[in-house]
């Protein structure tokens, strides 16, 4: 009869059995030895390391595509229901949220998905309109003369929040670039 504790490998050992649905006991993971550093030339320089962010993690959060896209069709919609609740329209509090949020999605989004902030700003400011402004009369072409005058009437707010964002993006992009070329030489 064999032992409890062996199973039919030799050399592996299990621990004793224990009741369905009884959790064993917590272990907490021992720290990776760190492997020596190389020594350097007297007199040289070396970067200092990043601390730990307060949040536990030394890589800083990112918006993904899709995470961009929801956060600019969101707070352009929160913007333009606050302004059309308040002013009976859309106007200076839509546009103003429009462009606060085309910054902070510009800054926010991961480098591999850059395309997605000048792209998903007018989408979500186009949406935004549609949704809010109501046309001469609510059939399908009223409400696309609508948008159409909405969209003139308030070119300035959306040429303002796109211009932020591709110029935040085009200046990440370039950082990328010059980075990528100095990790690489």
């Amino acid at each position: 009869m064999p032992d409890a504790r062996t199973t039919d490998r030799p050399g592996a050992a299990t621990a004793p059995r224990r009741a369905a649905g009884v959790p064993g006991p917590a272990r907490s993971p021992e720290p990776a030895p760190r492997a020596p550093e190389p020594r350097q030339a007297a007199g040289a320089r070396t970067a200092p390391r990043p601390g730990p962010r307060s949040g536990g993690s030394s890589a800083p959060h990112r918006l993904t595509a899709v995470g961009g896209a929801v956060v600019t069709l969101g707070a352009t919609l929160l913007g333009g229901a606050i302004d059309f609740w308040l002013f009976g329209g859309t106007g200076i509090v839509m546009g103003l949220a429009y462009i606060a949020t085309c910054f902070q999605v510009a800054v926010r989004v991961r480098a591999a998905d850059l395309a997605i902030a000048p792209v998903s700003g007018p989408i979500a400011f186009a949406a935004t309109l549609l949704v809010m402004g109501a046309g001469p009369d609510h059939s399908v072409l009223g409400r696309i003369i609508g948008l159409a005058t909405a969209l003139a009437l308030q070119a300035g707010w959306l040429f303002s929040g796109t211009a932020v964002s591709v110029l935040i993006v085009l200046a990440r992009r370039i950082a990328l670039n010059r980075a990528r070329r100095r990790a690489a030489q």
